[in-house]
């Protein structure tokens, strides 16, 4: 997909899907990926910040994120 850089798409099961772009490094693709791995490796230094697209799919449409990440501790 252009403009997305080094992509990785991690398919959760056969409804959701994340996908993690602009990234410095990526696995091979079809290796599986174990809860609690750090997988894309990291973002793509670029100016001022880092930039790392992250998104979350059900049966193929975005949807809000925020939605399936804990709840930020204060």
């Amino acid at each position: 997909m252009r403009g997305y850089g080094k992509l990785v798409i991690i398919k959760h099961n056969d409804t959701y899907l994340s996908a993690y772009a602009h990234n410095s490094s990526v696995l091979e693709g079809g290796q599986s990926v174990a809860k609690g791995r750090r997988s894309p490796r990291s973002a793509i230094p670029t100016r001022p910040r880092f930039k790392l697209h992250f998104e979350i799919r059900r049966q193929g449409e975005p949807v809000d994120p925020l939605k399936f990440l804990p709840e930020r501790r204060s």
